[in-house]
């Protein structure tokens, strides 16, 4: 039995609220206090992560012209870069919290993303 049970449609069920959450939790959280970098760099992703969300070749998608492996491999990145941000930029207490979390969260997914059907793992 496989562990790796996130499949396209899940995932992209999960896409919109993500990029939402991380445009608004910034502002309910009061992130910035460390560095204002915090704030802006969660909403702009989350922005961007809505337009390639809107781009994706899924269910989901509104212009599916974006392939989904393309999809998790900026998904991946983002959550790579959320892991080592606080210690680029200093951030500190929820600030550093904030990314830590959502970095290992996407970083989670991307890991137990089952393989497409017909692809080679």
């Amino acid at each position: 039995m496989s562990v790796r049970f996130v499949s396209r449609s899940i995932h992209a069920y999960l896409d919109y609220p993500v990029a939402f959450a991380l445009m608004g939790l910034p502002f309910v959280l009061g992130l910035g206090a460390s560095n204002p970098l915090a704030l802006w760099l969660s909403v702009v992703t989350g922005a961007a992560a809505f337009v390639l969300t809107v781009f994706t070749d899924h269910h989901l998608g509104v212009w599916r012209v974006l392939p989904y492996k393309f999809h998790q491999a900026v998904d991946l990145t983002v959550g790579i870069i959320f892991i080592v941000a606080p210690g680029l930029f200093g951030f500190g207490g929820i600030d550093a919290l904030f990314y830590w979390i959502n970095g290992a969260a996407v970083v989670a997914v991307i890991s137990l993303s089952a393989p497409e059907e017909g692809a080679t793992a």
